[in-house]
């Protein structure tokens, strides 16, 4: 490069902006925090178009020379612009010439190029020296020895991509389609928007219609809008919830502790922490009924939090089954009690105690049924299933010759 201009890039097209050109840098600064020593000035300051470069001006002897580089050429705008048409300089050069799109062997050293004429150019004390003593004076500090630049020396950081990054607001529109090492940076919220485009141009015309090469483009048309990726919210964490049937009859409250991950304020970092999930177990609850805690899961910069989902069921029970609202029991007599008859004490899931009489002759699996005995009904708790009790009947291992004989005199054949 040296002192060589380079060659116009773009000079004389047009191009439209969709919105004003500061409202997306507006925006973002309010809603940020302010550095030490930077008050709301930097929100609404407005550079006052510099005299035109005294460089380029003839004098009585002669026309000053131009040294190095010409920014103004390079971003394709005149020597009086004002802050906003460098910005739209800047915007419409560094789309048209960025590395991941222009595959020019030229277009990187052009993308620099237009970084380091916006970084002086948007700074009014840079482009003050810079139009006073043009670029040697700028990064020398000052083309004479009474000059005013003082002590100033301004060198370019040499990081193209990073002014990109800063101009977007942390935005590559070009991160969709490429996973270089530059796609690594911290972009996000890019708004399409903020872009101008030339009606002649489409600064992502390379990629085809839908941002790729080698699909059918069809018809001339503004590029569609690009918007950050969705977020998808992770599927439900499932638990089982383990109850008892005396839960279930009285209703209750379980304490359940959850350790998960959750977002720090600057909502890149994440912490691990424990949460107390308190859950209401209504009387009367079926089994495999659902209790979910919305967006309770681990939270990431990349997803939404999942539901955390407490599914029913049933503890085994010493003495009673659930049969829906009824319960089951099982009584055992003996042979004699089931000939003879009985009274069987029926105990409840209430710690009540129901005598049972039996008196007529009890075959194994006979059911008897205790009627408002059983759980409640979900929907109306005041309401009850049943106590079912089923009869087993224990038979002795061995009779004496003398009971058999006393059974074969007075038991009925059929």
């Amino acid at each position: 490069m040296g002192g060589a201009e380079a060659e116009p890039w773009g000079a004389g097209s047009r191009s439209r902006c969709r919105r004003p050109a500061g409202r997306r840098l507006l925006s973002r600064v309010e809603a940020a925090e302010p550095e030490p020593g930077e008050g709301a000035a930097t929100v609404s300051r407005t550079t006052a178009a510099p005299a035109a470069p005294h460089r380029n001006k003839e004098t009585s002897a002669g026309p000053v020379a131009v040294m190095g580089k010409d920014y103004y050429k390079i971003l394709g705008i005149p020597s009086g612009a004002n802050e906003d048409e460098i910005k739209k300089a800047y915007r419409k050069m560094a789309l048209k010439y960025h590395p991941d799109k222009n595959k020019e062997p030229s277009a990187e050293e052009k993308f620099k190029e237009i970084a380091e004429a916006y970084d002086v150019l948007s700074d009014p004390k840079k482009r003050g020296l810079y139009d006073q003593y043009g670029e040697e004076g700028l990064k020398t500090g000052g083309g004479t020895s009474g000059g005013s630049s003082g002590s100033f020396h301004y060198t370019f950081h040499g990081d193209p991509h990073a002014t990109f990054a800063s101009f977007f607001g942390g935005s590559n529109p070009f991160d969709i389609f490429f996973a270089s090492s530059r796609s690594t940076r911290p972009f996000s919220g890019f708004d399409p928007d903020d872009m101008d485009v030339d009606e002649d141009e489409d600064p992502f015309g390379a990629f085809g219609r839908f941002g790729f090469n080698g699909l059918s483009r069809g018809p001339r048309r503004a590029p569609e809008p690009l918007y950050p990726r969705r977020k998808v919210q992770d599927p439900p964490v499932v638990h089982e919830l383990r109850v008892s049937l005396e839960e279930i009859y009285h209703g209750s409250t379980k304490r359940m502790k959850i350790t998960r991950r959750r977002l720090n304020p600057d909502g890149r970092t994440v912490r691990t922490e424990d949460k107390i999930l308190h859950i209401v177990i209504k009387r009367g609850w079926k089994e495999g009924t659902k209790i979910t805690f919305p967006k309770e899961g681990d939270a990431t910069p990349d997803n939404i939090p999942a539901d955390i989902v407490f599914v029913l069921k049933d503890k085994p029970h010493a003495h009673f089954r659930r049969d829906g609202t009824n319960v089951l029991y099982s009584a055992l007599i003996s042979l004699k009690e089931a000939l003879c008859g009985c009274t069987v004490n029926i105990p409840t899931i209430d710690g009540r105690v129901i005598p049972l009489p039996c008196n007529d002759v009890i075959k194994p699996g006979t059911v008897k049924r205790l009627r408002g005995e059983g759980l409640p009904f979900p929907k109306v708790p005041t309401q009850r299933g049943d106590l079912i009790v089923e009869f087993k009947v224990r038979f002795p291992d061995r009779l004496t010759p003398q009971t058999r004989q006393i059974l074969k005199q007075h038991l009925p054949c059929s």
